[in-house]
């Protein structure tokens, strides 16, 4: 109701050769009563309206910030690190008086398949995925994005205890080439000594081959593989599929490979591992999870 009445006002305080709308027409368009306006207008906003103008200023510039993807929580999670103690219902009716969402969902489809001679590895994880240090599950898979010159195909590595994301890779193929350099640029991202560390998949010929087997072995990483079919069981990687294809993939068309390419290592080192905030990271960031444990294990 608010909202309405600051609109009328602004238009109101408008020239009379350039107001578009009588007080009368607006307030019949938008259901609210004339009576009421006035006497909204009359007192003039309370202490509270001012509290909300000036934390929908900060709200937004969270919004922006985010390129628009961010909703309720973590807006809220930003403005409590900002000193702010506000509520989530708070922040999330400003929000949607004025409009700003945070991005949905979609469904994904699947990119690996299973291959039925390869004897899988055992689940070492068992949907535990909240390590207590850095470097002792991390976890893969592929997905796809669609552009104008044909399929792209992207495959990461994720840290399970920061879901950093420690290696990437690109290609127009789904090939075992493709996860392997992936985990190649992780195992180079933590200084090549990474013996002891879990890796995590789902069971795609990909991750079942002999070439990717020994990459494992050369680097002393252990094999796991999740059920076929069965989502929950690598669920950090398809949250972090979900993440990139709501905030980045979905919003543009991709002209090129290469633009598609360029933007996903913009947003997943210039955003997402420095400053997204992270429900299972307690509102930290990947990086910003992984320092603070560094400094607490220093400091004992």
């Amino acid at each position: 109701m608010i909202v309405i009445y600051r609109f009328i006002a602004v238009e109101k305080a408008k020239p009379q050769d350039k107001r578009r709308w009588s007080v009368a027409m607006m307030c019949r368009v938008l259901e609210v009563s004339r009576s009421g306006f006035y006497e909204w207008a009359g007192r003039g906003p309370s202490g509270r309206e001012r509290s909300d103008e000036l934390l929908a200023v900060e709200i937004e510039a969270i919004w922006e910030t985010s390129a628009r993807t961010y909703g309720a929580p973590r807006v809220r999670a930003w403005l409590r690190r900002q000193g702010y103690r506000v509520a989530r219902k708070r922040v999330a009716r400003l929000m949607r008086e004025h409009g700003w969402t945070g991005q949905l969902g979609r469904r994904r489809v699947r990119t690996t398949r299973p291959d039925p001679a390869a004897t899988p590895a055992p689940d070492l994880v068992k949907r535990e995925f909240t390590p207590d240090a850095p470097d002792h599950v991390w976890a893969g898979d592929i997905t796809y994005v669609r552009t104008a010159e044909g399929w792209l195909y992207l495959a990461t590595v994720l840290d399970l205890f920061s879901r950093r994301v420690l290696g990437w890779a690109v290609a127009t193929h789904m090939r075992t080439e493709l996860v392997a350099a992936a985990l190649r640029m992780a195992i180079a991202t933590r200084g090549g000594h990474v013996d002891g560390v879990v890796f995590h998949s789902d069971r795609g010929s990909q991750y079942s081959s002999g070439a990717y087997r020994q990459l494992c072995q050369a680097h002393g990483i252990e094999g796991s593989m999740g059920a076929t079919g069965v989502c929950w069981d690598n669920s950090p990687v398809e949250a972090f599929w979900a993440t990139l294809k709501r905030e980045l993939i979905h919003r543009h068309p991709w002209e090129t490979r290469d633009q598609a390419r360029h933007a996903i290592v913009r947003w997943v080192e210039g955003w997402y591992n420095p400053y997204r905030l992270h429900s299972t990271n307690q509102y930290m960031s990947p990086i910003e999870k992984e320092n603070l444990w560094q400094d607490k294990h220093q400091a004992a």
